[in-house]
């Protein structure tokens, strides 16, 4: 059983240097996965931390400033 505690996404921001709005941006693409608590979203940092360290944060960041 993994009994990492769950952040939010204002502390994602702060560990990873990112706006807020980035986080939520890459979680509905469905790139970031999060899990919902009443109205919040609860982040695992291990998770989080290896989704950046594969690349996959660079990827969807290039493809949402084509998009623009």
């Amino acid at each position: 059983m993994n009994t990492e505690p769950r952040v939010t996404a204002e502390q994602i921001t702060q560990h990873l240097g990112v706006v807020k709005s980035t986080v939520y941006r890459w979680h509905e693409r469905k790139a970031l996965s999060a899990q919902k608590i009443g109205r919040l979203l609860k982040f695992q940092l291990s998770e989080v931390d290896e989704w950046v360290r594969a690349g996959d944060a660079n990827e969807d960041t290039e493809r949402g400033s084509e998009q623009k």
